[in-house]
């Protein structure tokens, strides 16, 4: 196989499933791992893709901070899936904590209480989604209101959140990352994430595909934390093995 070749299959891959590992594309191009990163910086010289620690991907890997209103239009057949996913494990009589993000709102759209739960949240647009639900006692978080997320965070928050002990965590991000854990843009939208992490028996973490191989300002924690992860099915395999080596059950839909 010629270099041109083996850079059309690269973005052929990368086109296809969003990132590609240099151990995959060893074995499935037959060269070695010099060729390959070789091959990977020329592509990334010519503006074609972002390289990533193992591997490389067609996003940039260092996430911004973007509104909730952009972010709700992007891949909402897959977040309305996860959503939907994450939804069927909310039990009769649970208290479970949201988190904020346009994952997190589409979770809340998709719940349909059988019986009486309690949501602690710190998203404004989680609880006007359950708001219509008389069996839904909300407990909204309170503080400094980040527009950009419609959610709230400082030290009112993590105070209330230390009096709650709540069965599960449903956790929207910005960035997985196979070394640096998950993150989010905000640093404080961090700090309160971890709060929320020890607060939870569960921590089931709910994002895209395209979420992956991506670092963000604010890291949360590293994977010893979650219990679980909810993704689509764009989802690179190598990120699934990895994630369920580190102990994290990962469920893709």
């Amino acid at each position: 196989m010629t270099n041109v070749e083996r850079h059309q299959y690269i973005l052929k891959q990368l086109k296809e499933v969003g990132v590609v590992q240099v151990i995959d594309l060893c074995e499935e191009l037959g060269v070695s791992s010099v060729t390959i990163r070789k091959d990977l910086t020329l592509l990334e010289d010519s503006g074609l893709l972002f390289r990533t620690h193992g591997g490389a991907t067609q996003y940039n890997p260092y996430t911004t901070d973007r509104t909730v209103f952009e972010k709700e239009k992007l891949r909402s057949d897959d977040k309305s899936r996860i959503g939907k996913k994450a939804a069927e494990m909310i039990e009769e009589n649970d208290s479970i904590i949201i988190a904020s993000g346009t994952t997190m709102q589409s979770l809340a759209k998709q719940i349909v209480p059988k019986g009486n739960i309690t949501v602690v949240t710190s998203a404004l647009n989680v609880a006007m989604e359950l708001i219509k639900y008389p069996s839904v006692e909300i407990m909204q978080l309170g503080g400094t209101l980040r527009k950009t997320s419609t959610s709230v965070t400082g030290k009112y928050a993590e105070n209330l959140l230390k009096d709650f002990y709540c069965s599960k965590l449903f956790l929207g991000v910005d960035g997985i990352d196979l070394e640096y854990g998950v993150s989010t843009s905000s640093a404080q939208e961090a700090q309160l994430n971890r709060i929320m992490i020890d607060t939870a028996q569960k921590v089931v973490v709910l994002a895209d595909s395209s979420k992956f191989g991506r670092r963000s300002f604010g890291r949360i924690c590293g994977f010893e934390k979650i219990d679980m992860l909810i993704t689509d099915n764009k989802v690179n395999a190598s990120f699934v093995e990895s994630l369920e080596k580190a102990g994290v059950n990962v469920i893709v839909v």
